[in-house]
């Protein structure tokens, strides 16, 4: 029986087994009948240890019945074996009550511990709350006691004179050597009033030397606005002299020291100097050539190039005559006929090419005397500071800004045939490898210094030819402005590229309609390894259109579920060269021009008709049409598409676009050719 029942039982009037009769009652039987019994006041009074027994005895003894009852049962069914059943059933119906009664008694006092361990318990929680606090406070106390012990006074960052300039400077009545000596306290604050003091002298004098200064400047100032009057008459001076000098075409000192520098230029370099001077002068103002450099250095130069090179065996033998010292290693030579190799003329010329938006492409020009060879390095700044998108990163690099200005010119290799016989005796594979710090030796670079390189054989002599410089210098100062304005306008567009944006100017509006659903949502660049892994670029690779000169992109145009694909080819001709898409739409499956003719249709109207897409000369819109045309077409194709009748629900692309007919052909070609003005669409 459980605790529960034992707790809702009725308490139980204790009864003696001898009780007398209800007439002969006496008063201490009714004194007695008041009493109740309660098992909890008995549990106290009850040992534990003689319950167990108790149990244990009343279980052997309801063992012992129930099999003697077994016996008797088994015997057979008589009388008096009857009457003995019934006797031991009564006596284990006793038993029975006993053990209820231990049961009772044991949840009791189950009940008991668990209070008393719950009273202990909070007892416990109740001293642990107060050791708590307690040691709270200690911390606290603990704390307050190391700030007092950390306290640190505003006089201890003041560097005071030391105690024998302090007795020995100040007056009597501030040290009070008597007061202070012994007085650690009063000896601190006498130094600091004796710091106050000698600080206030020193604040005096700083405001006399603050009036000292006030008037000076008031003199400088005097003598200021007479020079500035005086600037004014130089100034018209120097005007009123102009028409003097133009007339008598009278150069600058800095024209002057400019040609006395050119006279120790090497001869390409000397060429480009003049003829990039008589273009400026002639047809570029705003082209500025200068050269820069050490004199001293190229004075010092007084054997041709080529000597230098012939006589290192010399040099070596005269070497291990005249000293005794360790040789070099194998490895340090070759480092050491590499940098000769490749060294290059102290002098160098520097070209501004200024653009009419304020850009400046700044060409720096050398010559490697030892290969015969010029090389350039370009650097583009703008008027205000330009936000690098990060697809935009290769396009003003300096190491790709002038690749393939002309056809073919990457400027990785040497364009004399005799380098290569010279780099194998220094173990140089390649240029390839240094153009970096020695810069690019375009083709183009070569013409401008008058140097001209048959193939058909090796040539070690410098040969300059103004004619040549002349006749390439405008076609290539006309090439470097084109290509400066082309990489930053697309420097421009893809800033917005990148957002999302494509941006169309308002001379290009009519080439588009007014509702283009189909966006750009991403805009970024990528390897040319990657480029080629494409599955749907395998025929631009197999074309050989897609070299390792060439930018690289994915566009991504997305509409609803539908989402397309677009690997871009940018050559660095671009805006002359188009750019190449390839596209991979993704609805319903994966859909490119080998599976699609719709696709290859689209690659078309891009890539075949991109003359209608070029826009306002010079053509710089070019890539941002052919991306907002790429989404319209996207449109198309999605709004011209069958719809399944067994789908219910309105259609995912309902057709906004007008056209004359959606499909022509066996091929089912969708139209789209855009019509302007008429708004529709047609086939080709």
């Amino acid at each position: 029986m459980s605790s529960e029942s034992s707790k809702k039982r009725k308490p139980k009037v204790i009864r003696s087994d001898g009780a007398p009769a209800e007439g002969k009652r006496t008063r201490s039987d009714t004194e007695q009948e008041g009493k109740y019994y309660s098992e909890e006041a008995e549990v106290d009074l009850r040992d534990p240890g003689r319950d167990y027994e108790l149990y244990k005895y009343t279980c052997q003894e309801l063992q012992r019945l129930m099999a003697e009852i077994q016996d008797l049962k088994s015997r057979g069914g008589k009388d008096a074996q009857a009457v003995e059943i019934e006797d031991r059933r009564i006596q284990s119906c006793v038993h029975f009550m006993t053990l209820k009664k231990l049961n009772r008694l044991a949840h009791i006092r189950l009940k008991k511990g668990r209070d008393q361990t719950h009273e202990a318990k909070q007892k416990v929680d109740a001293y642990h709350l107060q050791l708590q606090n307690l040691l709270y406070e200690v911390m606290h106390l603990q704390k307050e006691i190391t700030k007092c012990l950390e306290f640190k006074s505003k006089h201890e960052e003041i560097d005071l004179v030391s105690l024998e300039e302090f007795y020995k400077e100040a007056p009597p009545d501030i040290s009070k050597a008597e007061v202070t000596m012994g007085d650690p306290h009063q000896q601190t604050l006498a130094r600091l009033d004796w710091e106050l003091e000698q600080r206030k002298r020193l604040a005096e004098k700083y405001r006399e030397c603050l009036s000292n200064k006030e008037k000076i400047l008031k003199e400088i100032e005097v003598k200021k606005e007479y020079l500035s009057s005086l600037q004014p008459r130089l100034n018209s001076i120097m005007q009123a002299s102009l028409p003097v000098q133009e007339y008598l075409f009278m150069p600058f000192d800095q024209a002057h020291k400019q040609y006395e520098t050119a006279r120790h230029l090497p001869p390409p370099l000397y060429v480009l100097f003049v003829q990039a001077t008589a273009y400026g002068q002639a047809c570029d103002k705003m082209l500025s050539v200068a050269i820069e450099g050490s004199v001293d250095e190229a004075k010092a130069l007084f054997k041709p190039p080529e000597d230098s090179q012939d006589d290192e065996s010399d040099s070596d033998a005269e070497e291990e005559q005249t000293t005794k010292r360790r040789r070099p290693t194998l490895g340090v030579q070759l480092d050491d006929k590499r940098k000769e190799m490749l060294k290059r003329h102290p002098l160098s010329v520097l070209l501004d090419l200024k653009c009419k938006d304020d850009s400046v492409l700044h060409l720096t020009f050398y010559y490697l005397m030892n290969l015969n060879i010029m090389t350039v390095k370009a650097r583009v700044t703008t008027a205000t500071e330009l936000i690098t998108p990060i697809s935009a990163g290769d396009l003003l690099s300096p190491d790709s800004v002038l690749s393939c200005l002309y056809p073919g010119d990457h400027g990785k290799k040497t364009p004399n045939p005799a380098n290569q016989y010279q780099f194998d005796k220094v173990g140089i594979l390649t240029l390839r490898d240094y153009v970096l710090d020695l810069g690019h030796p375009y083709l183009w670079v070569q013409k401008l210094g008058g140097l001209h390189f048959p193939k058909e054989q090796p040539q070690h002599t410098v040969i300059t030819d103004h004619s040549l410089s002349a006749s390439h210098m405008e076609t290539t100062m006309k090439l470097l402005k084109t290509r400066v304005q082309s990489r930053l306008a697309l420097h421009k567009q893809f800033a917005s590229l990148e957002h999302g944006i494509v941006p169309v100017t308002s001379d290009c509006h009519y080439l588009f309609p007014a509702k283009v659903v189909s966006r750009l949502v991403k805009w970024v660049t990528i390897a040319h390894e990657d480029y080629t892994e494409l599955h749907f670029t395998k025929d631009i690779v197999e074309a050989g259109l897609a070299g390792d000169t060439n930018l690289y992109y994915m566009a991504l145009v997305e509409r609803g579920t539908a989402k397309l694909q677009a690997a871009v080819v940018l050559n660095p001709g671009y805006s002359s060269i188009p750019p190449i898409f390839q596209l991979c739409l993704n609805w319903k499956g994966e859909k490119t021009n080998n599976n699609d003719d719709n696709i290859r249709a689209m690659e078309s109207e891009v890539n075949v008709c991109y003359k209608e897409l070029c826009g306002p000369r010079p053509g710089h819109q070019l890539l941002t049409n052919q991306l907002q045309r790429l989404c319209v077409l996207l449109d198309v194709y999605l709004e011209t598409e069958s719809h399944d009748d067994s789908v219910e629900g309105p259609k995912e692309f309902p057709q906004e676009k007008m056209c004359l007919r959606l499909f022509r052909g066996p091929s089912r070609i969708k139209p789209f050719k855009y019509n302007h003005p008429q708004g529709f669409f047609s086939h080709r």
